[in-house]
């Protein structure tokens, strides 16, 4: 089979690799004939940005997203509610407007997660609200040496509270008020759990922190170790949640893989080096962001007035695929 012909993306070094199309109406019979191409250049840039297909719908967006990706994925193990359509797409996480979604790398504390994800923008909100890009391998070159030594020997562990007033509770997370069969989800994924006195449900993830990518053997700092700790929260939220639930009943927060907290200070320079390397374009409505999610971290910047996104997570990549350095088999 010979390569697809390649597209001609505009690159800049302060946003994203933007593809600019005329489909004539039919956005999915342009993924159709032109997928092959456009997966090549994502695999190339670590992300593309389609501007022209004019994506009206949910179901147009899904129609889309199967013809772009070999397999659209259920999400398990969310950090916040989303809406799901038919299809296969979701809405994007429900986040605080005005709250900054930092940098992470979409349910890298899973065992398997999306490669690819999809961002369909249908809506423009009247001020912010763009996806910041940040490629991986220039992360982990940016970070201290002494930190990424660290982090790779010992890897990161996700702690989080599951319970019924803050966060998602257990139903939400993992599709189930079943106790049996979420115990033997995490028993299958490599999850400690224990169930509190209240019937909420605390659970530990230990995974890698660095990984090698599965078809180009980049090493890529993939892990969500600042943006699910507890000084990236805003302050008087967390002051808040401390004062209601104490240090350890946060509804998630990170820590070194051996249990260490991380400091303040350490989520600061991993939230420095991501700023650096962030490159943004605010989507128009009808565009299509494809990111590979373990080349290219994402975040949401803080917005104004209406703002609909639907996201497809996309072709399943299994941790021990990518020589992790944690082993965490799931049994």
């Amino acid at each position: 089979m010979s390569s697809p012909s390649p597209l001609e993306v505009d690159l800049h070094p302060l946003r994203p690799p933007l593809l600019t199309v005329e489909v004539d109406g039919d956005p999915t019979g342009w993924a159709a004939d032109h997928g092959n191409a456009l997966r090549a250049a994502v695999t190339e840039h670590g992300s593309v940005q389609v501007r022209g297909l004019g994506l009206r719908d949910a179901s147009e967006v899904s129609a889309v997203a199967q013809r772009l990706t070999s397999r659209l994925m259920t999400e398990k193990e969310a950090f916040a509610p989303r809406q799901a359509f038919p299809g296969g797409v979701y809405s994007s996480s429900a986040w605080p407007p005005k709250q900054q979604m930092c940098m992470h790398h979409e349910l890298s504390y899973r065992l398997e997660f999306p490669g690819l994800m999809l961002f369909a923008c249908l809506d423009t909100p009247t001020d912010g609200g763009a996806i910041g890009l940040a490629d991986s391998p220039a992360v982990l070159a940016g970070l201290p040496a002494d930190l990424v030594d660290r982090f790779d020997r010992e890897g990161w562990m996700l702690i989080r509270n599951y319970t019924d007033e803050i966060g998602l509770s257990v139903g939400e997370a993992f599709g189930t008020e079943d106790r049996g069969a979420i115990e033997n989800y995490c028993r299958a994924n490599a999850i400690e759990f224990e169930w509190q006195p209240d019937g909420g449900l605390r659970t530990k993830q230990h995974r890698s922190a660095v990984v090698h990518h599965p078809v180009t053997g980049q090493r890529c700092w993939f892990n969500q170790i600042a943006f699910l700790n507890e000084w990236t929260m805003n302050p008087e939220v967390h002051e808040f949640l401390v004062d209601m639930y104490g240090a350890d009943g946060l509804p998630f927060n990170t820590r070194f893989g051996n249990g260490d907290p991380i400091a303040e200070e350490v989520v600061t320079v991993v939230n420095d080096v991501y700023d650096a390397n962030t490159a943004r374009e605010p989507l128009r409505a009808g565009d299509l962001l494809l990111v590979d999610n373990i080349r290219t971290a994402h975040s949401r910047e803080p917005f104004e007035g209406p703002r609909e996104v639907l996201v497809a997570l996309a072709d399943p990549v299994r941790l021990a695929d990518l020589v992790p350095t944690v082993d965490v088999s799931g049994r």
